[in-house]
Parts: structure tokens; C-alpha cells; sequence
């Protein structure tokens, strides 16, 4: 790595470090609420051009028919544009993006990147909910701001808590992930519960720099209280249907109990995946 790449990292480590991190994106979250058609517009165009959003695939093919940014970034898919695996057993992507991490939780610590990993303990926020994923699997999916931005059930189960964990809004991309220790376990977080046919599931929506929300299909839009907010629930969800959303770019963290799943081969870090396509399956 050359001295400039080194330094332009350094440089973008600590402006997060410096900006006032949750009054910038309550700032950034207003304006992508706007439906003043000159603002949204815009903003729109701008984002459209910038990161060449496919709208093929999308419900809604014309952007400027959206009443606000945020309607837009999580723009439903055409019915039947993400099929989901329909094999019984099988374990699916909630999202479409790209595996930053994926693999066996040991000791209790989940791996991060190169030199960074993070207890599943503070991922969870409470030693008992977190306990039964000691040495279990994780599997960590990164949004980027191109990607559809729903987030589904990677398997059936029934939601019985949620937990909203206040925390930092770091970036998320590689460069924070190699250089923020416990990235995932220090950021704003939903993390979702399930009992399911296997045992506990948990789904960890991330909070991330501008992100203006997060929102579940339990509790509706996340309004950040400062303080740790624990909810129950009994929420059926089949595999694939959608679970909550982000209103911009983030990561979700699938976890499940030791021995009860396996991911498939092929996925590795940095592998690409879609909403719906098989990831692993069920070992008993």
C-alpha cells in the first residue's frame, strides 16, 4: 500500500472520528425525508448518476415518481425479481450486497477483518440472549448505497425480541472495518430475535455514518432514544419475507447456534449475494 493510500485512510478514519456523527445524519436524514420536489429531485439525479442504480428491477421504475429520497432508497423489486430458495432446509441472503465476513464464532468472538474481531456479547447487548451463540455461525453482509435496501428472514422463525442498542455511526465500508476495533458491537444497532425449528436465530441490523433510520416490521422506524430499549414480540416470519429496512447504506449479521447450520463452500469474503439465494443449509 503505497504512503498517499495510507494517508487518505488515516484521513477518512478520523474525520468519523471528528464529525459530530449523529447530529450530521439526523441532519442528512431530514433532508431524505423531503418530498419538496426541487430537493428530492435533485438528490434523486445526483445519487441515481453516482452510483448508476439500477431501476430495471425495481417496482417503480421512474425516479422522480418518488415522494422523497428515502422512498426511493428503499424502492421496492418487481414481484418475482429475487427468488427465494425453496429447499426446506436451506439458509438464504437477507439482502443483496456483499459478504464482508462469513464463518464459525470462537470463543465467543466474531471476525471482523484483518486484525479485528468483536464479541458476540456486545454485538447482542445481554450476556443471556447473546450465550447461545457461543462458538455458533455469523455471516456479516454489507449494503452499499447501489444495493436493495430491505433486509429478509434468512430462515423461518418466530421474533421474540428486539433490541435497540444505542451507540457510534463509523462508516462501515472495508477501511473502518480493518481500522475501528469492534466496529459491528460499537454502532447504533436493532438486533433482532427468533426461536425457530433449530434453535436461536438472530438478525443485527447496523446503524452506519448518515444512515437516517432503521426500521423493522415490529417496531416501525427505530427513533433513537439514547438508551437500550428491549421489546418482545411473537411475530411469525417465513424465509424470505421482508424484516425491516435501512434508509441508507448498512450491514446485517445473521447469527445461528453452534452445529445446527453449515454455510456453503463458496462463500468467502468479499463474495457477492442477492436476497433469496442460498447461503448454507440446516446439519441435523
Amino acid at each position: 500500500m503505497s504512503f498517499n493510500t495510507r494517508l487518505k485512510k488515516q484521513i477518512f478514519i478520523q474525520a468519523q472520528r471528528l464529525v459530530p456523527q449523529h447530529k450530521f445524519s439526523r441532519i442528512v436524514g431530514k433532508l431524505a425525508g423531503s418530498e419538496n420536489p426541487i430537493i428530492k429531485n435533485t438528490v434523486i439525479q445526483a445519487f441515481k448518476a453516482k452510483y448508476s442504480i439500477d431501476l430495471s428491477i425495481a417496482e417503480q421504475t421512474d425516479a422522480l415518481k418518488y415522494k422523497s429520497f428515502n422512498a426511493f432508497f428503499t424502492r421496492a423489486l418487481k414481484p418475482g425479481i429475487r427468488q427465494i430458495d425453496a429447499a426446506l432446509n436451506s439458509i438464504v441472503s437477507p439482502a443483496d450486497g456483499e459478504i464482508s465476513q462469513i464463518g464459525k464464532i470462537q470463543a465467543g468472538e466474531i471476525f471482523q477483518a484483518k486484525g479485528q474481531q468483536f464479541s458476540v456479547e456486545k454485538l447482542i447487548g445481554d450476556p443471556q440472549l447473546a450465550a447461545v451463540f457461543q462458538d455458533g455461525e455469523f455471516a456479516t453482509v454489507y449494503l452499499s448505497p447501489r444495493d436493495y435496501h430491505r433486509v429478509h428472514m434468512p430462515f423461518a422463525g418466530t421474533l421474540t425480541e428486539t433490541l435497540y442498542i444505542p451507540g457510534e455511526l463509523f462508516s462501515v465500508n472495508q477501511t473502518t472495518a480493518e481500522n475501528i476495533p469492534g466496529l459491528f458491537a460499537r454502532n447504533e444497532r436493532m438486533v433482532c430475535l427468533f426461536d425457530t425449528e433449530v434453535g436461536r436465530m438472530a438478525v443485527v441490523l447496523v446503524g452506519a455514518m448518515i444512515v437516517a433510520g432503521i426500521e423493522t416490521v415490529a417496531t416501525g422506524k427505530v427513533k433513537p432514544s439514547g438508551c437500550i430499549e428491549l421489546n418482545h414480540h411473537e411475530l411469525a416470519l417465513a424465509k424470505g419475507d421482508e424484516l425491516g429496512r435501512f434508509y441508507l447504506g448498512s450491514t446485517a449479521i445473521v447469527l445461528f447456534e453452534k452445529d445446527k447450520m453449515a454455510w456453503d463452500n463458496q462463500f468467502k469474503a468479499n463474495s457477492t449475494v442477492i436476497m433469496g439465494e442460498r447461503m448454507g443449509s440446516l446439519t441435523k
